[in-house]
């Protein structure tokens, strides 16, 4: 009878302690970067601190609700969460709130709600219910389209809310679909496009389409099995009219803000006046978030000492740039400290993936682990500069209900999951 109780109690702890490490870590930075005058109220729910204070202890409550419900639910209800999730976000359109230019929350009293955070659990819980059915195999076109379809859906409607950074995310699904049996070339499709858009911007078209033309025909003729050789005609054609037409494409359908940001991302832009003039105006906020996370040093000014961190240089520093606040305060040691705990939390999820025994519980653990690396490697990525500016919020540290619930939702999922195969015996 003992047994009996306590089975259902079992849980992954090392995955539970990591994430109250993040959200507590997180907290205190989001208090650094929020809180006005010299002395800290705590308990100020005015403020962002104080705001997130609550949406943590609604976390708990939230997360008991989820580790309560029989993990057959989500199975079971996976397709009729999924269409509510759509539902919610077609809704945007007719009574959502834009924020920043983009209409991805309803306005409930005094507080928003971001239905695409929530998006994401309810995506991955489709695809893991998709690819364990039984008549679905990826190495089928039509299973692969259908798989696409499912991820096309949601990041089609948050692009259309304005929302490029969310949408984004829906790529980090191709992982899942290639430890699912999704051919490699997908993978080796999407690489060589990041390749020749990269090199058309940085090299120019032309000589972009020289080096990959060399590269396909060496590749041709060097292998044993030769490739068909309309195969290789195709794939040449395929990347000349790719090397061509990215330069159009960056002309004439990016915004300025995004051709400006690409610019100084890639050292486009020569003029020192006009890269001067950038970083204070679009770059601004990357400007000093840099500025501030290499004022921190080995260890850091200390908690609440961050002399840009307190004086507001960097705008939304609670938010999307969270992280700058943790290298400007608690320094190396501290930024270190987050990326080591990401990277446990990772190794953690796929680890325990690959014990499940059942299909969908595999598949929803690497969908958690590719959405979280994405947020984690685009985030950080973005406040140090080492890639173009995407705004999207750091999973369990940023501040914010919708991101926090929404990601908690997600992980807890599968925590909930992974329970079966620790309490079957």
């Amino acid at each position: 009878m003992y047994r009996e109780t306590n089975r259902h109690f079992k849980f992954d702890w090392i995955t539970i302690i990591i994430f109250l490490l993040l959200v507590g870590f997180g907290w205190l930075n989001i208090l650094s970067a929020s809180h006005v005058g010299e002395t800290v109220d705590y308990f100020n729910f005015t403020q962002p601190y104080g705001k997130q204070l609550i949406f943590i202890f609604l976390t708990i409550a939230l997360i008991i609700l989820i580790l309560s419900i029989e993990s057959k639910f989500y199975e079971r209800f996976s397709s009729v969460i999924f269409i509510i999730s759509m539902l919610s976000m077609v809704g945007l359109f007719a009574f959502g709130k834009s924020v920043n230019g983009a209409t991805a929350w309803y306005g409930i009293g005094g507080m928003t709600i971001q239905p695409s955070e929530f998006a994401k659990a309810a995506t991955a819980l489709a695809v893991s219910k998709y690819l364990s059915d039984l008549h679905t195999d990826l190495r089928h076109f039509k299973d692969q389209i259908k798989a696409f379809i499912i991820i096309t859906i949601p990041a089609l409607l948050i692009l259309l809310q304005n929302d490029t950074g969310s949408a984004v995310v829906y790529a980090s699904f191709f992982f899942v679909f290639y430890r699912e049996g999704l051919p490699k070339i997908y993978l080796t499709i999407g690489l060589l496009l990041i390749l020749i858009s990269v090199g058309s911007l940085k090299l120019g078209d032309i000589t972009t389409g020289v080096i990959v033309t060399i590269i396909i025909l060496v590749y041709h003729f060097t292998r044993r099995k030769k490739p068909a050789i309309l195969k290789t005609v195709f794939a040449i054609l395929a990347c000349l009219i790719l090397s061509f037409g990215v330069e159009f494409l960056y002309d004439n359908i990016l915004q300025a803000h995004q051709k400006d940001r690409i610019s100084l991302w890639l050292r486009l832009e020569s003029d020192p006046g006009k890269i001067a003039e950038l970083r204070r105006d679009i770059l601004y906020n990357l400007y000093e978030s840099e500025k501030a996370i290499s004022s921190g040093g080995l260890t850091g000014k200390g908690f609440l000492q961050g002399t840009r961190t307190t004086g507001k240089f960097v705008p939304e520093q609670h938010t999307d740039y969270i992280f700058s606040t943790v290298g400007e305060e608690w320094g190396f040691a501290g930024t270190s400290f987050v990326v080591i705990l990401f990277v446990l939390l990772l190794l953690r999820i796929l680890h325990l993936a690959e014990l499940q025994k059942s299909q969908f519980s595999r598949v929803f653990g690497y969908s958690v682990a590719s959405i979280l690396f994405f947020h984690f490697m685009i985030n950080i990525g973005m406040v140090m500069g080492l890639i173009p500016t995407i705004g999207i919020p750091l999973p369990f540290f940023s501040y914010g209900g919708s991101g926090l619930w929404g990601f908690t939702i997600l992980l807890f999922i599968f925590i909930k999951l992974d329970s079966n195969r620790i309490n079957e015996w």
